[in-house]
């Protein structure tokens, strides 16, 4: 397949009711990047949304799921699936505490994906916030994160937020990059050996060995002058019910697991967190005892302040802390 001088594409490109498109690697596009070619057949494609597609596993060739930087091959044979990523679901739960004209603020329930993890997901706090917010399609990190500002744990409940227009969506990024929105979360731990109060600090990485977890990681070992950011939680006792303690959490721009692998570090892995060894309780399913308490923002000539409070949910309240 050729393309003309002016960007058009000539040759056998086919799309299948607008929802997948298939094309040949023919003559000159061997050997070129298969990012670059999908690109050229996407229309109102651009960068981004051919990242996303790549992302997404929208793209397949020979039915096999190809990576973004992969080089084409003669006679190779393209599919791109172009379906949306998420699709307004109205049947969704959601739980909206806050309501303006630039964000809602929702309490996620422990057990709902933040957003979906591949195509078709269904029952996602995201497709819930489409379906009652259309404006926020477009607004966001990608398209399956429509106005979301950052995600739960599936097993973590409690509040998140999300921007109903691009210019508060990048005006609560900024300040959630330099740690001016304040999160709060509560956490139950064995209570035994744990300190009032304190502050963990230490780097976070990707475990090599377990895609699903998180690792701290020792920059003066590791020896790379890339080394993780530094990464502050700080917590303190609110209540002890022995076994279990209640602690209430601070990490304002966490980094994936923070709170979770931060505790685990020091002894106190979250109850029911079997992912991180925490302890066993009575809770639902696959719960572990984490939840988004609270969130504040100051405000600014663009986004209003807010505040919102969140208290601990009935199935963690049974462990023996009633509010």
């Amino acid at each position: 397949m050729s393309s003309s001088p002016d960007g058009d594409v000539s040759g056998s490109a086919e799309q299948d009711g607008g929802a997948t498109l298939s094309f040949d690697v023919e003559g000159g596009d061997a050997g070129q990047r298969l990012d670059k070619l999908v690109a050229r057949h996407v229309k109102s494609g651009g960068r981004r949304k051919v990242a996303e597609l790549f992302e997404r596993g929208a793209v397949r060739v020979g039915g096999r799921v190809a990576k973004k930087g992969a080089v084409a091959q003669e006679g190779d044979a393209v599919t791109v699936r172009l379906a949306p990523a998420i699709l307004p679901e109205p049947g969704a739960p959601l739980d909206v505490r806050l309501e303006t004209k630039d964000v809602v603020i929702v309490d996620k329930l422990a057990g709902q994906p933040t957003v979906p993890a591949r195509d078709g997901d269904t029952g996602t706090l995201a497709s819930a916030l489409l379906a009652r917010y259309p404006e926020m399609a477009g607004v966001g990190y990608r398209e399956r994160e429509p106005g979301l500002l950052h995600r739960l744990d599936t097993q973590t409940s409690g509040l998140l937020v999300a921007a109903r227009s691009a210019t508060a969506f990048a005006t609560l990024r900024t300040a959630l990059s330099e740690g001016r929105i304040e999160k709060r979360y509560l956490a139950v731990v064995l209570a035994a050996g744990l300190a009032e109060h304190g502050v963990i600090e230490a780097r976070l990485a990707p475990d090599p060995h377990d895609g699903r977890r998180v690792v701290v990681v020792d920059a003066a070992r590791d020896g790379s002058d890339d080394a993780p950011a530094l990464r502050t939680t700080r917590f303190r006792t609110l209540r002890v019910s022995p076994p279990w303690a209640l602690l209430e959490v601070e990490a304002r721009h966490a980094y994936r697991h923070q709170v979770r692998v931060h505790l685990a570090s020091i002894g106190h892995p979250i109850a029911g967190d079997a992912l991180y060894g925490g302890p066993r309780a009575e809770l639902p399913g696959e719960r572990h005892a984490l939840h988004a308490s609270y969130v504040a923002w100051s405000g600014d000539d663009d986004v209003p302040a807010f505040a919102v409070d969140c208290p601990l949910p009935a199935d963690l309240t049974a462990l023996g802390f009633p509010r």
